[in-house]
């Protein structure tokens, strides 16, 4: 599975960054390079939270296995 992110340049400098695929992945960045790392960090983070409170509020019934998309 592949995502868009998308960098648009910001008036101040540096970048905006974000994975319209998935809401709430947004970063910045000074330059390109520390925005693209910036925004798989908050991309990651954002699994990590949303994982954490799935677990924490589990449906009945569910089932729970690993789905692996790509590395990070």
């Amino acid at each position: 599975m592949k995502v868009t992110a998308v960098y648009v340049p910001v008036p101040e400098g540096g970048y905006s960054a974000y994975v319209e695929e998935i809401p709430g992945a947004i970063s910045e960045g000074e330059t390109l390079d520390e925005a693209r790392e910036n925004l798989a960090d908050a991309l990651r983070l954002l699994l990590e939270c949303n994982r954490e409170l799935a677990r924490q509020n589990p449906a009945a019934n569910s089932r729970r296995e690993p789905l692996e998309l790509a590395a990070l």
